[in-house]
């Protein structure tokens, strides 16, 4: 198994006070619920052609929770909002792309080399 296919897959994933996914390299990850609701992917939140965010964040309420959780297959999850909304597809790899850690923000800032 590739080591990028490897950090996609979710070892355990746990929903309370945040969403919780201890990753199969060892990576945790904690979501914290709006972060989640304000980043969904789905074609009403994003415009399929330009990629615009459609969502306005000041909609979501800041006490948004997850309802539930579904697997989609082996790649991603539905997740259930307490707002109603339940059409986003969130991939394992988008998930892993949005993990808000120090190290993970690291990776994504540019070097000087760059």
């Amino acid at each position: 198994m590739s080591k990028n296919l490897k950090r996609r897959k979710p070892e355990t994933i746990l929903a309370a006070d945040d969403l919780y996914i201890l990753w199969k390299d060892g990576h945790e990850s904690h979501y914290a619920f709006f972060q989640l609701r304000d980043a969904c992917p789905c074609a009403s939140c994003v415009d399929e052609v330009t990629g615009k965010k459609r969502l306005d964040p000041a909609t979501i309420s800041p006490n948004i929770r997850l309802r539930s959780c579904d697997y989609v297959g082996n790649y991603a999850l539905r997740i259930n909002w307490s707002d109603g909304h339940n059409t986003g597809l969130y991939s394992f790899k988008f998930l892993r792309s949005l993990c808000p850690c120090s190290i993970c923000e690291s990776e994504k800032q540019p070097t000087l080399a760059s």
